[in-house]
């Protein structure tokens, strides 16, 4: 793991932009400390569930001459945009200072392939450890303790560790980043508060019913007022209950109206590996569940840490692996043999189940009785962009939400910040709701219309007419009714 082979450091480009720190930092600036880079993109699975381990070495070696250093080289186009980044920074409230990667000039200098790759330098500016994907805790917090112990012996370690002020801020809204909604019969709206660690259900006037959840992040069970979440995603209504895709605790939970109680369902609070069989509910570990449907007592679940699509029997407690090898790509055919890319957003109709596979840009669907993966729209992890058209040729850029009927597929086209339309009948895909160049909202039939657009949309749901979607980065949950192609914000009360 440790390199102790030489080589130097480029240093950063003086003109880039730099994201929670009020000052840009500079490897010269930097000399006496041990640097822990962090290349990065904010839609990658893999690099979420490193940003835990990096806070707890943080943690750590608060007070130390060690500094880490977020590099964002972004994959989508929508990475690339600065202001969407600094979102990114605050949804996973990352406390390290980033630095804005343009066009993947610091990746390139640094000779870095994959993502997340940890890269760190020794106090003289030296690269002596690179490693790419997971888990690399133990690895990391030797390499510092060496750097740490051998510099201090040289005289080479900083006699102070360098003073970094953080600069972002939490939002003030009553919703922090909604992740994803679901609407019951009765006009119930369930919505994640992902970023307040809670789970609201309101009416479709706004007015607030429930709020579950402390909102202080935690693994807990209990009644709605001391139950724990953390940053929870999906949720589903399922007769008087409701299920929640609890991401970041790697659970599921479900929400007992009737009693106002939380349980844990699956999941032991700890990170699945890659591959598993599955097994019990709750001594099962699993991976980053992002979403989930319901259907007559089987809750689907969209593992997106395995690239999978998992299956859990209420009845009999058990949660296995459905479709997908855990192999990162789009490859169609049976269940047990298809490939999945982060499938994110999930909606049952019928004997199908319609999913958004973000890492790929597709929208693709299971048919349940056959059991079999076709993809409607989407060609390959660095295929993607914003194009109407044809369904062969139409471009998603990483949607995470979708709803279907019986002919028609809403898209939450999450990086073109957009509703998108496709149309089954006609093999025809539109845009209903897009950024137009002045960051107005771009309406049918009103297309210079002045209010507030779309930012990175996470779900979008059907009720009675109107579109609910999350506008997660608005911290607003928006209403479009589609007999006037108006579009609102739902006033939560």
């Amino acid at each position: 793991m440790f390199d102790f082979s030489i080589s130097k450091a480029p240093e950063f480009p003086p003109d880039f932009d730099w994201l929670n720190t009020d000052s840009k930092l500079s490897l010269s600036k930097l000399r006496g400390h041990v640097v822990v880079l962090d290349f990065w993109t904010y839609c990658c699975i893999n690099c979420m569930h490193t940003l835990p381990t990096l806070a707890r070495l943080e943690q750590a070696y608060r007070g130390k001459p060690v500094v880490f250093i977020g590099v964002h080289s972004g994959k989508f186009l929508s990475e690339q945009e600065t202001k969407n980044i600094q979102s990114a920074v605050l949804r996973y409230e990352i406390e390290h200072p980033v630095i804005v990667d343009q066009k993947m000039q610091i990746w390139q200098g640094f000779g870095v392939n994959a993502w997340p790759t940890i890269i760190v330098l020794d106090p003289s500016g030296n690269i002596v450890y690179r490693q790419s994907g997971e888990g690399q805790f133990d690895a990391i917090s030797d390499t510092i303790d060496i750097l740490l112990q051998r510099h201090a012996q040289k005289g080479t370690l900083a006699k102070e560790s360098l003073h970094i002020t953080a600069t972002s801020q939490q939002n003030s809204h009553i919703l922090s980043f909604p992740g994803k909604l679901s609407i019951s019969k009765s006009g119930q709206i369930a919505i994640s508060d992902s970023n307040h660690n809670r789970i609201i259900v309101s009416d479709v006037s706004g007015k607030i019913i429930h709020i579950i959840g402390s909102g202080t992040p935690g693994l807990y069970d209990g009644d709605f007022t001391t139950a724990q979440f953390f940053r929870p995603q999906g949720v589903v209504w399922g007769n008087d209950d409701l299920f929640v895709a609890d991401t970041e605790n790697h659970t599921i939970r479900k929400i007992d109206l009737r009693q106002n109680k939380v349980t844990t369902l699956a999941g032991t609070g700890r990170q699945g590996p890659w591959r598993s069989p599955g097994g019990k509910g709750i001594t099962t570990p699993i991976s980053s569940p992002w979403d989930v449907a319901y259907d007559d007592g089987i809750l689907y679940v969209a593992m997106a840490g395995n690239h999978q699509i998992w299956k859990y029997d209420v009845n009999s407690e058990m949660i296995t692996p459905y479709a997908g090898t855990g192999q990162e790509n789009i490859i169609d055919g049976p269940v047990q043999s298809a490939n999945l890319a982060q499938p994110s957003g999930l909606y049952l109709y019928d004997d199908t189940l319609y999913f958004a596979d973000s890492e790929v840009s597709a929208v693709r669907k299971i048919h349940l009785v056959q059991n079999t993966i076709t993809s409607i729209v989407g060609r390959g992890l660095f295929e993607f962009g914003h194009e109407d058209g044809n369904i062969d040729d139409a471009l998603f850029q990483h949607p995470l939400g979708v709803c279907a009927t019986k002919d028609t597929i809403f898209v939450a086209d999450t990086y073109n910040s957009a509703i998108r339309v496709i149309d089954l009948k006609t093999s025809q895909v539109y845009t209903l709701i897009g950024k137009t160049e002045k960051e107005t909202v771009c309406l049918p039939d009103n297309p210079s219309c002045n209010i507030l657009p779309l930012y990175e949309p996470s779900d979008v749901e059907l009720f009675c007419g109107k579109l609910y979607i999350a506008d997660t980065n608005n911290h607003l949950i928006r209403v479009f009714d589609l007999s006037n192609n108006s579009l609102d914000v739902l006033d939560l009360k």
